[in-house]
Order: structure tokens, then sequence, then C-alpha cells
């Protein structure tokens, strides 16, 4: 009775985590549908029993792909009517997957401009008060990341791991911590950006120069050089995305479009 007990336990996780990567998948291949705009807003997804058929998945899986869905605002559900597409202004864009699902493909023009402006709203404004007030701990961490950049390069996933691993130590050195929550958001643009501009085309453009200028200037406690070189690092890294892509973007105060030189 006991060994009974043993091996049925086992099964059962099994079962969980096979069930968990399923719903999982069925969640990110709707999720690259939608943000790709394969499903529009406003358009109604499949009922419970043909989207099941259709997938040769069991109901319970696809009804939990769309929960997570749903909290992660792509769809919504209403009585009668079935699980429609939300509006893009409801997306949880700055979530991890999310973002994820964006670049599996080429983003749009306007929302990679979007996420690069948010980015230089925050980011320089971040590096100033890390100049301020990080700690001794938090710039060797950054330290060892920028270690790491140079070792390994943006174009292998230790060197990308590396570039978040900077990004985060700034974050937290701000001690800020409605800044410090933006950790996981920042983390996932930059590794996908990288990850986009690689898959795309070799970066032709080492960036770790631009990330040695942040760190000296926090290393100094110079707020203002901080933010100077931290916009102008958010700056690069929007050109080198954008070069990817046509047509290409230039990232101004004066207007959200414009034809990029060269």
């Amino acid at each position: 009775m006991v060994a009974k007990v043993k091996t049925a336990k086992p099964l059962n996780v099994r079962a969980r985590r096979k069930s968990l990567r399923l719903h999982g998948t069925i969640a990110r291949d709707l999720g690259i549908l939608i943000v790709s705009g394969r499903y529009k807003p406003g358009e109604i997804l499949n009922n419970e029993v043909a989207a099941s058929d259709r997938l040769h998945v069991s109901r319970t899986a696809y009804r939990e792909a769309l929960r997570i869905l749903a909290a992660k605002g792509l769809v919504e559900s209403r009585p009668r009517t079935g699980t429609r597409v939300s509006d893009r202004e409801k997306w949880h864009l700055l979530d991890p997957d999310v973002l994820s699902w964006i670049f599996e493909f080429e983003p749009d023009d306007e929302l990679l401009f979007s996420l690069f402006e948010l980015r230089k709203i925050f980011e320089p404004e971040a590096a100033a008060l890390a100049a301020d007030r990080r700690s001794d701990a938090q710039l060797e961490r950054m330290a060892e990341a920028l270690a790491g950049m140079e070792k390994h390069t943006l174009a292998v996933e230790e060197g990308r791991i590396a570039d978040q691993d900077f990004h985060a130590a700034l974050l937290e050195a701000s001690a800020n911590p409605f800044i410090t929550s933006l950790t996981t958001s920042v983390s996932a643009a930059v590794a996908w950006t990288t990850i986009f501009k690689q898959r795309n085309s070799p970066l032709r453009r080492d960036p770790v120069p631009d990330h040695q200028r942040v760190f000296d200037a926090i290393a100094a406690s110079d707020p203002e050089g901080a933010h100077a070189a931290m916009a102008h690092l958010v700056d690069m890294a929007f050109l080198d995305t954008t070069r990817s892509k046509a047509p290409k973007l230039k990232l101004t105060r004066g207007s959200r479009r414009e034809t990029a030189a060269g």
C-alpha cells in the first residue's frame, strides 16, 4: 500500500508539469498570433470545443491558456459572446511574455519606437539617481556585468545575461522601489531587442563603451553625466535595432517618425 502511494505521486507531478507546459505552449502560440496582428482586436476566438478539437488538446488546457492571456490583457471573455481579442490599449505590453511574443517576428515601427521612448523617459533618470545613491556592492555588480559583456559579447546568451544584470543592478541602485519593480520588464526589453538585432543581422557596433560611460559616471557620483550617458545608450540601442528594419526610424523629441540617415 505504501509502495503504491510512493509511485503514484511522481506520476501525478509529471502529469501536472506536462499540463502546465501544454497550456503555456497554447498561450504562447495564441499570444504570438494576437500581438502579430493575425488575430485582430475585437475578433472572437474559437469556442472551447472547436478550439480544443482543432488543436487536439483538452478543453481544460485550452481554458487555462485563455486565462493566461486574459491575465496579460490580451483577451477578455464575456457570457454568450465568447472570448474576444482585447484592444491593444489593454495589453500588458511590459509583461516579459508579451514582449517575447512581440519580438518573435518583427514588431511594427510604432510599437518599437514607443518601447524605446519609454526607456528614454525613465532609464536616464534612474541612472542619475543611481549616481547619487548606489552602494559599493551595486557598483561592483555593475562592473562584473560589464566584464561579462566584454568577455562574451551580446552574440551569446552569457553576454546578454550580463547586459541584463548591468541594467538590473543600475535600477536597484536608484533606491526607488517603483523603479526597481520595473527590473523584470526592462531586462526582458533589453534581452529581446538584442536577440532581435542579432537574429536579423550581426550587431555592427560594440555597445560596451556606451555601458562603460554610464558606469563611469555612476562610479564618479555624477548624476548629470550618468543621465546623459544613459540617454545616449538608449538612443544608440534604438538605432541599432531599427537598422535591421525598413523603414528606419530615428528617436527625436520633435517628431515621432523621421527617416534615419545611413
